[in-house]
């Protein structure tokens, strides 16, 4: 299973650190490659040459009623390689236009076409083969992703896409097992439930993660028979298009999955606000979610699902085993370059164990293997776009300028790309920005608390509330923490634990809703109440 993949990574990881004691608008395999060697914490890997990926870009249309398409206007918008800022290839850029003429097609192919007539044990049979195929092509997968995105090839290919394809067998195994109840009444009155699809599903996807994020939209939705117009995110349009290919190889029928490429202000405009669209889902980021939510309501009133921002505490009680401490949280906040909804962006760690703690999490943040993701043992690659990258410079210069202590890190790696040295932050406050702001990126931030009343207050008093890390050897400390935190996910002595069933979503402004899990199939199901009289019945 994937997760118990990421689990032994970080095993791997935590033993090694033991013995060595170390969205604009609507937006946000095993490897075979031999790469040169690198170098630690200087530019000399990020200078080298890049290497060539492994893989053709083959599809760049839009996905409309099973076939590929231009855009209505004709226009294309380039993807970028994250790692020189170079052209990876230009995409169709779908518009209003494309937007309606996607909706059609999934509207006809919901009211008149097979998916949703069809057995639930034959949208199975589909799922599965697909997840047969993505696990054919994990190599391919794998590289498209990490070109677009600037991921390490080997998370894409080890984590990422066995894990895509875990996802779609867990939900091709749920799709014969939605069903109906059967209530009793008070009267003579038979009473059922009937589960049935919502319709056309519009969903949007950010660029962090953008197979795993197709996955936790796709899989509940195509399981309960629904048609879907998905955006992607500009910045990573690649693999959504070559993995919905396969897709249809698997024996998709037209128009129950309609993938455009585009921008916010247009395409996901559109999407949100479609008067025939019955079902709206979005992942990115809160001040975005905000306007999804606002055009969702003034269009149709569709029901809307968010998973949205957050800015996750992760504890440290003084019972911890600070070599182990250390590398989780630098996992918990340094994986796929602090790109991460739920990062444990705020590094709370108790005063009895924090000096140590910070020259620990110092000199590990220097030995991560920051390059090219192609690479053999690379930790971390670029950030996605220069947007990005410039802004995290931005919050480093503000903890400079608030009084944190920068401890490591802070400036660019390299002179090519949009590769930043891992940055470590002590003596940090709760009011300053690195502390409040979702900084998305590889910026550790460590603060320090007394007792768990305290830790708990600070901890909660957040807008978000996504996810939360406890690190303790005390059984009544976990569950005294795991009650008073809120927020929808608290891991205890582990981070980023991702199950198929497990589900995933915020409390307060990190979202609605629920991804992932039997929770998520409730995302793309009515529930109608059916009532028949009966007539001297033999039993009530």
């Amino acid at each position: 299973m994937a997760t118990s993949r990421i689990t032994r990574l970080l095993s791997r990881s935590v033993s090694s650190a033991s013995a060595s004691s170390s969205s604009s608008l609507f937006s946000r395999g095993s490897s075979s490659y031999q790469g040169k060697a690198f170098c630690r914490y200087s530019t000399a890997a990020a200078l080298e040459e890049p290497i060539q990926p492994p893989v053709k870009v083959q599809e760049t249309q839009l996905l409309i009623d099973g076939k590929f398409v231009d855009a209505a206007s004709g226009k294309t918008f380039p993807t970028l390689d994250p790692r020189t800022g170079d052209v990876i290839a230009h995409v169709a850029e779908g518009e209003t236009e494309d937007i309606n003429r996607a909706v059609g097609a999934a509207r006809k192919a919901f009211d008149e076409g097979p998916w949703p007539k069809m057995a639930a044990y034959e949208r199975q049979r589909i799922l599965l083969r697909f997840a047969d195929l993505l696990e054919k092509h994990n190599d391919e997968l794998a590289a498209l992703e990490t070109w677009d995105n600037g991921k390490p090839y080997e998370q894409s290919a080890k984590i990422e896409v066995p894990m895509l394809v875990r996802l779609f067998r867990y939900y091709a195994g749920w799709a014969d097992k939605i069903h109906g109840l059967t209530v009793p009444a008070d009267g003579p009155f038979h009473v059922q439930t009937l589960h049935e699809p919502i319709g056309v599903a519009g969903q949007i996807i950010p660029w962090n993660f953008p197979l795993l994020m197709y996955a936790w939209k796709v899989g509940p939705a195509l399981a309960c028979g629904n048609t879907v117009v998905m955006k992607t995110a500009e910045q990573t349009p690649l693999s959504a298009l070559y993995a919905s290919k396969l897709l249809h190889e698997a024996g998709l029928p037209p128009g129950v999955l309609n993938v455009v490429s585009g921008f916010g202000p247009t395409a996901g405009a559109a999407l949100a606000s479609h008067m025939d669209v019955d079902k709206l889902a979005f992942t990115g980021s809160t001040d975005t979610g905000k306007v999804v939510l606002q055009l969702a309501a003034k269009s149709n009133l569709k029901t809307v699902t968010l998973e949205l921002g957050g800015k996750s505490p992760f504890i440290v009680c003084e019972d911890a085993d600070i070599d182990q401490a250390v590398e989780l949280a630098h996992f918990a906040l340094f994986f796929n370059q602090g790109q991460c909804c739920c990062a444990g962006s705020r590094t709370y760690v108790h005063e009895q164990v924090y000096d140590e703690f910070i020259e620990k999490a110092k000199a590990r943040a220097m030995k991560r293997s920051v390059g090219d993701p192609f690479k053999v043992g690379i930790e971390q690659g670029p950030q996605i776009d220069s947007e990005q990258f410039e802004k995290i410079l931005r919050y480093i210069r503000s903890g400079v300028e608030n009084g944190a202590t920068l401890e490591t890190g802070g400036e660019r790696f390299g002179t090519k790309g949009y590769y930043i040295k891992p940055t470590v932050f002590s003596n940090v406050k709760d009011e300053m920005l690195i502390a409040k702001d979702e900084i998305f990126g590889p910026v550790q931030s460590i603060l320090k608390f007394k007792d768990l009343d305290e830790v708990i207050q600070r901890a909660n008093a957040t807008a978000y509330g996504l996810a939360a890390g406890v690190f303790t050897k005390n059984l009544d400390t976990a569950n005294t923490l795991t009650r008073a935190l809120r927020a929808g996910t608290i891991w205890i002595n582990c981070f980023d634990i991702f199950d198929a069933a497990i589900p995933f979503g915020g409390y307060k402004m990190s979202g609605q809703g629920r991804e992932k899990g039997v929770y998520s199939l409730k995302n793309y199901l009515q529930v109608k109440a059916v009532v028949t009289s009966l007539k001297n019945p033999a039993w009530l």
